[in-house]
């Protein structure tokens, strides 16, 4: 058997989600739509599909209603495939009364169905990033390396440092020493002896990618010998570093990754793939990102100015202009309509002629006429009504009302909201 064959993914699919609220009010972390027409959790899945991996478990916790729709509508693999994604949601047994308390504690709590699958290698991947790696890559670098675990690592310049788990190796790979996320008076410490190819862009430190390889017995040991240990970046990755009884190496990827982490990372993202040649490569012939095939007409545009932007399919668009922004399927926008570095989820619905000819233009799904935004991000099912100003900008102060919420001075309009015709939100330009 291949390396891959012998390996379990299990992807993990966070706590709360408070930092994205409100995209996670009434949906999971790996639920939230990215790129107009997928979602997070498909980054991993595609990932290993494409890795030849398909043994994956998703741990989720909170509002995982949508994500096993998600999933159980779109991963189904052949009858005689012993392929599969299976959702493992946090439950209280006669043996644990506990919900998740941490990501080391959400994958031993799992450990009981994790052994009724035959692996030699579990491989940990988070629900929230997007990057596009060959897996089979760091699973056949850890099998070389003879290690017991192997974390996926990042160069990274100093301000970036203090969010990530950050390592020192040596020549051969072997992490010596870790710290999770060091304070802005030690980090100058932990620089690492990088290429020029990274210290000329000031990055001096690798930083955890939240991606981590190990071999079956070391977590069974890992997890008998630290049995009140919930956190793998805060106890258990330092545990094994410290330790003489585990090889633990570095696999330096240079590839793209983001960690979609809050708002105004998630929006950044977002627009990035808009670029001329964007480092997340959708187009690719080999390495597709899969997601549900929705079946939806062709996208319509009606006189619009279109810049630099990614449209999904189902989309009706009479706009003025749509410039360095991402439109999700299904949406509907109106004439007159300006859009800038902005992200339209679209809708899950589209609305029937009946309904069209009953309702006013203002009570449709989508935006109507003659409307203006801005750094914002329209989630899924927004009526938006005539005449419009939505301008998020860093000078406004967070906020949150029944329909938006404002973070970092980007205004995100909650799920389903209706704002009204002639409303202004931030600040309006001249």
């Amino acid at each position: 058997m291949s390396t891959t064959e012998k390996t379990v993914a299990i992807i993990l699919g966070g706590g709360v989600g408070s930092r994205l609220y409100p995209l996670t009010s009434q949906r999971s972390k790996p639920a939230v739509p990215i790129a107009g027409k997928y979602r997070l959790i498909d980054i991993p899945i595609s990932n290993c599909i494409n890795s030849s991996i398909n043994k994956m478990f998703v741990l989720t916790m909170f509002n995982s209603a949508s994500l096993n729709m998600h999933i159980k509508n779109t991963y189904q693999f052949d009858m005689f495939s012993d392929g599969f994604v299976d959702i493992l949601a946090a439950e209280q047994t006669r043996d644990n009364q506990d919900w998740f308390q941490g990501t080391a504690d959400a994958v031993r709590q799992s450990m009981s169905r994790l052994k009724k699958v035959e692996h030699d290698y579990v491989l940990i991947l988070s629900g929230d990033q997007l990057y596009n790696m060959d897996l089979e890559e760091i699973l056949e670098y850890h099998k070389n390396q003879n290690s017991d675990l192997t974390i996926a690592t990042i160069p990274v310049i100093e301000n970036d440092a203090t969010s990530f788990g950050i390592m020192k190796t040596k020549a051969d790979g072997n992490i010596e020493s870790f710290i999770e996320k060091p304070n802005q008076d030690e980090v100058g410490n932990w620089k690492s002896e990088l290429s020029t190819t990274y210290t000329e862009k000031g990055k001096h430190y690798l930083a955890s990618m939240g991606i981590y390889v190990f071999n079956k017995e070391a977590m069974d040991k890992l997890f008998s010998e630290n049995q009140n240990s919930n956190d793998f970046g805060k106890e258990i990755i330092p545990y094994a570093v410290n330790s003489d009884q585990y090889k633990v190496t570095s696999y330096l990827y240079d590839g793209y990754w983001a960690d979609i982490g809050d708002i105004p990372s998630f929006l950044e993202a977002n627009i990035r793939l808009t670029s001329f040649l964007p480092e997340f490569h959708l187009y690719d012939n080999s390495r597709k990102i899969y997601t549900h095939a929705r079946m939806l007409g062709p996208t319509k545009f009606f006189g619009t100015q279109v810049n630099q932007a990614l449209f999904s399919e189902g989309c009706i668009c009479h706009a003025k202009e749509v410039t360095s922004s991402v439109v999700g399927v299904r949406s509907r926008i109106g004439q007159n309509t300006i859009i800038k570095n902005s992200i339209i989820m679209g809708n899950d619905r589209h609305q029937t002629v009946d309904e069209l000819d009953e309702l006013s233009n203002n009570e449709l799904l989508g935006i109507a006429n003659n409307c203006f935004i801005e750094n914002a991000i329209l989630d899924k099912n927004v009526r938006i009504g005539n005449n419009v100003t939505i301008i998020g900008h860093e000078s406004l102060k967070d906020d949150e009302t029944d329909t938006y919420c404002i973070k970092s001075g980007i205004i995100v309009v909650k799920k389903n909201a209706f704002i009204k015709e002639d409303t202004q939100i931030g600040l309006q330009k001249v």
